[in-house]
């Protein structure tokens, strides 16, 4: 999920005009005010303005739909949205301090001055560093070896001088490694800006492509940028350019424009480098398209046209093509085509069969392995097969429960395949691995500054009933010598449930300092992931949504069974799509949890899933279901967050918003707080923090997030009665 249009010049200056007497004028003027809690302060009251929705016969009134301004001017909504910040400040001000404390607390965990692992590609060796305090990396190659002098590629901080926010999107070097290419967002709203470096002179040639996504790749004469360009009402990348350097954009050719909605769309290129891919992708379908990276006039064609029901990815080795495709395989196989024998499926050769309780997610092919990322029973590993297929070796880590990934991969001719690692409690590391022996090489560790040691935490994988009978998948962490046998622990609960995405135990620093006061963290891996194979997925969207809620509220309630958590301790965090799962848990099983952390969340579904206009709608027919069709749109309204506020007593809450987000709407979550701030019964705290200049991740930088995560922290610290001294 990433869209949207921005907005930067008002934002300083509105900031500075709403000084405490406007806030005043702003809440008092709203008619009668309940005091929210009993601090005295009285939040922020959001004037209501009925708006009738009607849909398949059926009315509803949204009393604040006023709250949307695609253009982000609107000086009622910012000033409403700079008095929540305000509020939220006010009823936090007693925790400055410790707010000042975690915050050099988590950033102290922080190597200052840090390299990534350099990687070859071509003649070069390439990574990032930060040095001393920068917030943002410098992007550098050394050519050769390791010992040769650095050349600065871009250094993110001085672009960044002049900006609230920045974000390198990604970068790419031209094949004769003279050209460097690079994108940049200033807006926090998904909408880039290439930018073209002459390596070879160090100087910053005119060339500007602008409105792009973050998806562009050489061909091979060296100077053509194929591209992708925005629809900029619903920023979706629906259209290819070829570029030719030193000429203007307008002059662009398009070479592929996409008319299905449904379909998000990239380009990338093979790693043999010989052919430009065109990858379309939805829920329900893919298709790849190609073209010969040397033959720039001619056009790309199709392997397989897309199919409903059947998603595919592929890469080339030599004169085949190695498809990754659930054709006959909900859960995946492997299969080869001869390059010439495009568009022809009866052709497809079987390399990989599909095997029961395994579900390949993604494939890697060298020139004499494949290696396919494999989840076996919710636990990844990496397989090692031949090129008939057969399985020689297995790349697997003995924690019950952790990440692995492919990580820099760049030549197919190598012999070890790159790999990072993390877990709960071990930082990222990065592997090279021996292909034929599965022997590992650790290149790096993630330096944790302090005194931090990994054999302090115990983790776990356990399973919970659910309520129909499943067993849901539960990862969990804690530090040993704080964790209490006798049900008296916090907890923080973590759930996402969407996309077939999962939340696969990950180190973060800022977890120590939960482990560390005694808060035992839980990530439930509930439908909706494919934690244990698509069907996993498939139980959990579309008319399906609802077990991906019941699953989290079951795990909630497990936990507190088997003791690893007090029942008036139970926390639960959700970010965008997990925000969503925040609001339904709010509204159904409010009774369960001291406090909900809701970020970035999508809570209005039914309203923005009814309008194509607004970022990634369509695309999210298939995941959410689409709202024209009654039986959809019954099911949608039963659960969605925001339809179903309702007068009675909620948790406490803390809910966060950027107001350049472009795949959450900003005026979701306000529209959210303003409806729970008329209707809910309770003096429970409910705090709204929106980021002015920030999009869906959040503040830019490497410590600025921080900051963020300081006020959460301290807000639920302050719930547990935690001081903010670390046991």
């Amino acid at each position: 999920m990433i869209r949207g249009a921005g907005r930067r010049a008002h934002g300083n200056v509105l900031r500075s005009a709403i000084s405490a007497a406007m806030l005043v004028i702003l809440v008092s003027g709203c008619g009668a005010q309940r005091v929210d809690d009993k601090s005295g302060n009285a939040p922020p009251v959001a004037r209501k303005s009925p708006h009738e929705l009607l849909t398949h016969g059926h009315s509803r009134i949204d009393n604040y739909y006023w709250m949307r301004d695609d253009t982000r001017t609107d000086p009622e909504i910012i000033a409403h949205l700079e008095a929540e910040n305000a509020y939220t400040e006010s009823r936090l001000a007693h925790l400055a301090s410790v707010r000042s404390d975690l915050y050099l607390e988590l950033t102290g965990r922080l190597s200052k001055d840090y390299d990534t692992v350099p990687y070859r590609d071509g003649k070069y060796f390439y990574y990032q560093r930060y040095a001393n305090d920068a917030e943002y990396p410098i992007y550098a190659r050394r050519k050769g070896s390791l010992q040769s002098p650095e050349e600065v590629l871009i250094d993110a901080n001085m672009l960044a001088a002049e900006s609230d926010y920045f974000s390198i999107g990604g970068y790419a070097v031209s094949p004769d490694e003279r050209w460097l290419a690079y994108s940049l967002d200033t807006q926090a709203r998904g909408i880039y800006f290439i930018r073209f470096v002459d390596l070879s002179t160090n100087k910053e040639v005119r060339d500007r492509l602008e409105g792009v996504e973050d998806s562009f790749v050489w061909a091979n004469d060296n100077e053509t940028l194929f591209y992708l360009r925005q629809d900029l009402q619903t920023l979706l990348g629906n259209r290819i350019y070829r570029h030719r350097l030193g000429t203007d954009q307008s002059m662009d050719v398009l070479v592929y424009e996409e008319v299905d909605t449904s379909m998000y769309i990239g380009i990338r290129k093979s790693l043999d480098g010989t052919l430009l891919i065109i990858d379309r992708q939805s829920t329900e379908s893919t298709e790849s398209l190609l073209l010969d990276a040397n033959a720039l006039a001619g056009e790309f064609v199709s392997v397989l046209a897309a199919q409903d029901g059947h998603r595919y990815d592929i890469r080339k080795q030599g004169d085949w093509l190695y498809i990754l495709t659930d054709w006959e395989a909900p859960d995946f196989r492997v299969m080869r085509v001869a390059v010439d024998s495009l568009g022809n499926q009866a052709g497809w050769e079987a390399v990989v069969a599909a095997r029961d309780g395994v579900l390949f997610e993604e494939l890697l092919v060298l020139e004499d392995r494949l290696l396919l990322r494999e989840r076996r029973a919710g636990t990844v590993v990496v397989g090692v097969y031949g090129l008939d297929g057969r399985l020689e070796n297995t790349i697997e880590f003995n924690e019950p429960g952790y990440s692995l990934t492919f990580d820099n991969n760049h030549e197919q001719s190598a012999k070890n395949v790159r790999l990072r690692y993390s877990s709960f409690s071990t930082p990222a590391s990065i592997y090279d691995v021996d292909i034929s022996t599965g022997q590992k090489k650790l290149l790096k560790r993630d330096e944790v500054v302090g005194d931090f040691d990994g054999s302090n935490y115990r983790i776990e994988r356990i399973f919970i009933d659910a309520r129909d009978g499943e067993q849901i998948p539960v990862s969990l962490a804690y530090r040993k010598s704080l964790f209490k046998n006798d049900g008296s622990n916090p907890l923080l609960q973590f759930g996402y449930g969407a996309y077939g995405s999962n939340n696969d135990p990950w180190f973060d620093t800022s977890l120590i300092s939960l482990m560390d006061r005694g808060v035992v963290v839980a990530v439930a891996h509930v439908r909706g992931g494919n934690m244990l194979g698509r069907a996993w997925y498939e139980d959990g969207r579309l008319l399906n949504k609802k077990n991906t809620f019941t699953d989290f509220i079951d795990v909630t309630r497990g936990l507190v069974r088997e003791g690893y958590a007090a029942p008036d301790k139970v926390i639960a965090r959700g970010t965008s799509a997990g925000g969503l799962l925040m609001g339904v848990v709010a509204n159904t099983a409010p009774e369960l949890y001291l406090a909900i952390v809701a970020r970035v969340p999508f809570v209005d579904a039914v309203t923005t899933m009814l309008d194509a206009s607004i970022p990634l709608t369509s695309n999210e027919w298939n995941e959410w279901g689409d709202p024209r069709t009654k039986v959809h749109y019954d099911y949608m309204l039963s659960y969605s967050p925001y339809d179903q506020v309702k007068a009675r007593e909620y948790p406490n809450m803390l809910v966060t918003a950027g107001f350049n987000d472009s795949q959450v709407q900003y005026f979701e979550p306000a529209k959210w707080v303003a409806k729970l701030r008329e209707l809910k019964t309770d003096d429970n705290t409910l705090l709204f923090r929106i980021n002015m200049d920030a999009g869906h991740g959040g503040a830019s930088g490497r410590f600025r997030t921080y900051e963020e995560r300081a006020m959460e922290y301290a807000f639920i610290f302050d719930l547990w009665g935690i001081t903010g001294a670390v046991h």
